[in-house]
């Protein structure tokens, strides 16, 4: 419902929020996806009307190259990308256009499949692995490293021992050089 997501994210505004976070398809484990057409329907008219309110960035939560590039030119200024593990660059190349920021989330699989049977020999060491690889995929993208902000991706395809591992070695990621952001409300694995 695009009035009550744009009340409770004026709300949010209000309150101090830092940045919006606009989704219209569920990542949480085990969710199916939704199809494009549906998800600009979800997300677009909440980001025209928040972009013309206030001065809180707007960031688009999609894995979707359509998506990403309406709600930038809608007011968002900010992809956050659940599947930076893909291998198509067509996302990267809309947020390189635009010059938007870009959320780089580790996840391994999909969120249909991500929880199956997570397994890491070293998953501090092999995040920052699929970072750094990253960094230079979305550098060949034309998206400079200043645009980036990197998430480990706690519940993405770990188990909680992976996500408690993570958060201990969160200092290994600085070697990286950029912010890191952690998505850590309402996670099972809290308890």
């Amino acid at each position: 419902e695009a009035d009550a997501a744009v009340a409770h994210g004026l709300k949010l505004a209000e309150q101090g929020a830092d940045i919006l976070d606009i989704g219209g398809e569920s990542t949480r484990p085990r969710a199916t996806p939704v199809a494009e057409a549906e998800e600009l329907h979800r997300v677009i008219p909440v980001i025209e009307r928040l972009a013309g309110r206030g001065r809180t960035p707007i960031s688009i939560d999609t894995m979707k190259p359509g998506v990403a590039r309406a709600a930038l030119q809608a007011g968002a200024s900010l992809v956050n990308d659940v599947a930076a593990n893909r291998e198509d660059d067509a996302l990267w190349r809309v947020v390189a256009e635009a010059g938007a920021g870009y959320v780089c989330v580790h996840m391994q699989g999909t969120p249909t499949t991500m929880q199956a049977n997570p397994v890491y020999a070293d998953v501090v060491r092999e995040v920052e692995a699929f970072f750094a690889g990253r960094l230079k995929r979305l550098d060949d993208c034309g998206i400079r490293a200043e645009q980036i902000i990197l998430d480990v991706g706690i519940g993405f395809g770990k188990t909680a021992e992976h996500n408690l591992q993570l958060l201990a070695g969160l200092g290994s990621f600085t070697r990286l050089e950029r912010p890191l952001l952690l998505g850590v409300s309402r996670k099972a694995f809290l308890g």
